[in-house]
């Protein structure tokens, strides 16, 4: 599992089409530093196996579904992504639980300046992400632990404080850009839980008496 706190910003050196799938290449140093073959390394939030381990970049095989979920099919070489290495067990959760599995990709609306180098973030939601995003909730945009400020329908905005806006790559992103989502784990299990209780005849405050609400 990851944190949502950015190690390190890498340059895609090269996304190479296959048969099935796809495979990236990412020069970076930082993540390498106790890299070994077959490790997790997330990128703009999604996690990858590493592979092909060089001194300055590392390679990591993009199953079609990856592709599918995430914003990784749309990289180009020369762009440049949010690395994380995986967490190690004694380690400091300094940003929220995140497993590097998206839930869905929301439209880049606008990165508006709020002074002294803070800014106000906003993206569009898929229907299937909204519902899980709650005020003062966690979110991971591309990787990055962050906190909802706003959520008004569709649109889920979020404060940028210097040091995130500094090492990170939304200051790179253009309107219409897809970025990678990752609700809070623990609104994952809720929706799931929440699903399965069912109520016959409807639902009326004397049942959410008994239920013990």
């Amino acid at each position: 599992m990851f944190t949502g706190i950015i190690e390190e910003v890498g340059v895609v050196e090269s996304l190479e089409a296959r048969e099935a799938g796809a495979r990236l290449r990412v020069r970076c140093s930082t993540v390498l530093a106790d890299a070994v073959e077959g490790c997790s390394i997330a990128v703009n939030g999604v996690c990858l196996t590493a592979v092909g381990l060089q001194p300055a970049s590392f390679a990591a095989d993009l199953a079609p579904e990856t592709l599918r979920a995430s914003a990784l099919g749309s990289l180009r070489a020369g762009a440049r992504v949010n690395l994380e290495r995986s967490l190690a067990a004694g380690g400091r959760l300094s940003g929220h639980i995140v497993q590097g599995h998206v839930d869905a990709t929301a439209s880049f609306l606008g990165l508006e300046p709020l002074g002294s180098d803070n800014w106000w973030l906003r993206v569009r939601v898929p229907p299937e992400a909204a519902r899980l995003l709650v005020y003062k909730g966690s979110v991971a945009i591309d990787g990055i632990s962050l906190t909802i400020a706003s959520i008004e329908g569709d649109v889920l905005s979020v404060t940028i404080v210097p040091h995130t806006f500094r090492h990170t790559t939304l200051g790179t992103l253009r309107t219409g850009d897809r970025v990678n989502i990752e609700c809070d784990i623990v609104a994952r299990y809720v929706d799931k839980l929440l699903g399965r209780i069912e109520v016959p005849g409807g639902l009326t405050i004397h049942k959410l008496k008994d239920l013990g609400y």
